[in-house]
């Protein structure tokens, strides 16, 4: 986790080395100084706010100050959010343009993979390993984006998923072992779905879920009652501890670690940087 603090710091100034660099470059192209291609191309758009947009946003300031002494300074912090944001739309428009491959890469760590239930080939150039928890909201949230991703990239990515089931999520465990339980019986991906999408994972659920699924009932409340995949579930969570992991989502994607609220952008930027790394790679053994 503190490697991985660090290498979120090192990112963040990269990307505004990566911002700076295309702004400098794009007014050196345009025979500009920066500051001339900020006023009469970036910032071009960009209106102050009228005067009952001013009075509106006073009304919602907890400021016992009138609104003439605090004025300057709410048209000036509403002037430059509006600067920001122009900025950053301008620079992303320079980013699609540009050809930017980042090597910078985050801590990575071995996951054992062997028994894992996998959505994918095992030679696919980029695996993604999520340790996650039924109950966890925020892996409800990202589930059908991990979804899109496989859809999107096919072949070229394989899933992974372990357990995680936190400590005070109390009905995640069973939910974990009734996901093994299906996938006894084949279905482990269909009910791992059910299970993010209804959000429904107390003990009568999960045994209603089995029967949405055409599973065999009775073998399926067997498994489940009688705890037989705890100790596998057991195996996923003393890995996540081992590997230092706090909290979830956690992924790795090809070994190298990032976690907390993702959104499909960010899934892609890891999986197409991993894509880059092995294009690169090739590249280097066909010259050799």
């Amino acid at each position: 986790q503190a490697e991985y603090q660090f290498y979120l710091s090192e990112r963040k100034a990269l990307e505004e080395l990566i911002d700076n660099r295309l702004l400098a470059d794009e007014a050196r192209r345009k025979s500009m100084s920066l500051d001339q291609l900020l006023e009469t191309e970036v910032y071009k758009g960009v209106k102050d706010p009228t005067e009952d947009q001013l009075e509106v946003y006073y009304e919602g300031l907890d400021t016992q100050e009138s609104y003439q002494s605090v004025r300057g300074d709410v048209l000036q912090h509403i002037r430059e959010l509006r600067r920001s944001k122009a900025r950053a739309a301008y620079v992303e428009n320079l980013r699609n343009e540009a050809r930017i491959n980042i090597l910078l890469m985050p801590p990575s760590a071995q996951v054992e993979t062997a028994k894992a239930y996998t959505n994918g080939s095992a030679s696919a150039p980029v695996v993604l390993v999520e340790f996650a928890d039924y109950q966890c909201p925020y892996c409800q949230k990202v589930n059908p984006q991990i979804q899109q991703l496989k859809k999107e990239y096919g072949d070229a990515l394989t899933v992974i998923f372990k357990d995680f089931p936190l400590p005070g999520h109390h009905s995640s465990e069973k939910a974990a072992e009734a996901s093994r339980c299906a996938g006894e019986q084949g279905k482990f991906w269909e009910y791992h779905d059910v299970l993010f999408y209804s959000k429904m994972i107390e003990v009568d659920a999960l045994k209603e879920h089995a029967r949405v699924l055409k599973l065999d009932g009775d073998r399926f409340d067997t498994c489940l009652d009688s705890g037989t995949e705890a100790s596998a579930v057991k195996k996923d969570f003393d890995e996540a501890k081992n590997l230092g992991l706090t909290g979830t989502p956690s992924f790795f994607v090809n070994g190298h670690f990032f976690s907390g609220v993702v959104d499909y952008a960010a899934l892609k930027d890891m999986v197409n940087q991993q894509l880059n790394q092995a294009a690169n790679r090739h590249q280097l053994i066909s010259k050799k």
